[in-house]
């Protein structure tokens, strides 16, 4: 299998983890299994990482690459990582990364309908086997319903006039390839702002994507369970690409720091909810300039870390 992804923010997010030796990881999303190949290569024959992806080409990948006894693979969404490490035989780990991007794979695969550039019937399944594909979403949905998927997800200003063109347009056929749905956007949006921030199904892939996926959906449980397994001092490092996941993440990490729900103007806490985590970036991790030199697909990465208590 050629499968091709560049690890993004690949040193910082493996040191910010404090390796020990003979620890527990956990990489939710294994992808191309860079970030768990540097944490291998620092751990002892104890240590061990726990490799979560429910994309099956990733898993076959991560096997392929990796023939090594202390990397675990499991099937699984990220939000059951639970269920993920308990599978593994663990009740507790030592750290966790979440790289909440698309891998590189995912979008060059042309059958595998992410990419705005390549046709391919529209697809969108990190796992294939699940129900809800681009198609499903694109002909299917209400036409208010994609405009707040167009908005929400996607934060793209002409999402009514997107949602518009998409119900005209499959009132005749089913719209069935990516092609066809980034051209139906592009006619969508006025001349002047076709190529203000890139592409102009950029935004809308991007929502579609999201939904499809339930991606935002799973961040906030997943970051509050993985919080749970991890032993004191264990680091949960997350990656986003986009300012909706990070601020889940960032939202995620402050209500674990400061749980306390009690009014400001309490002079004691009565509510008993202790802090769990410490966050160690006030300010997120960025690429360095070389990195976006040699991957521009890392330029909008944000690294946030925080220490178990």
């Amino acid at each position: 299998m050629d499968f091709k992804h560049i690890s993004v923010l690949l040193y910082e997010t493996v040191d910010s983890l404090n390796i020990k030796p003979d620890g527990v990881y956990v990489d939710c999303t294994l992808g191309g299994a860079g970030h768990t190949s540097l944490i291998l290569s620092r751990l002892d024959e104890n240590g061990r990482v726990i490799g979560i992806d429910r994309d099956d080409d990733a898993l076959a990948n991560a096997k392929e690459k990796i023939k090594d006894e202390r990397l675990i693979t499991v099937k699984e969404n990220f939000e059951n990582i639970n269920a993920a490490v308990s599978l593994a035989g663990f009740e507790k780990v030592d750290g966790i990364i979440m790289d909440l991007g698309v891998s590189s794979h995912q979008l060059d695969v042309a059958e595998r309908g992410f990419s705005y550039m390549q046709d391919a019937p529209l697809d969108m399944r990190m796992d294939r086997t699940a129900p809800l594909s681009a198609y499903e979403v694109v002909n299917d949905y209400p036409e208010r319903e994609l405009v707040s998927i167009f908005k929400d997800y996607g934060e793209e200003k002409f999402a009514s006039k997107i949602a518009s063109k998409i119900a005209e347009a499959r009132k005749n056929k089913p719209i069935e390839t990516t092609l066809e749905l980034a051209e139906i956007i592009s006619s969508a949006i006025p001349a002047k702002f076709k190529h203000e921030s890139g592409h102009p199904a950029k935004r809308c892939f991007q929502a579609i994507r999201i939904e499809v996926n339930a991606e935002l959906e799973a961040i906030p449980k997943a970051i509050e369970d993985g919080i749970e397994l991890l032993n004191e001092g264990g680091r949960m490092s997350i990656i986003s690409f986009h300012s909706l996941e990070d601020r889940l993440v960032k939202n995620g990490f402050q209500k674990a720091e400061r749980p306390c729900t009690c009014p400001h103007d309490f002079p004691v806490c009565v509510c008993g909810k202790k802090q769990k985590v410490r966050i160690i970036t006030k300010k997120p991790i960025l690429p360095s300039e070389e990195e976006l030199a040699v991957n521009k697909r890392s330029h909008s990465a944000k690294l946030r870390v925080c220490e178990k208590c």
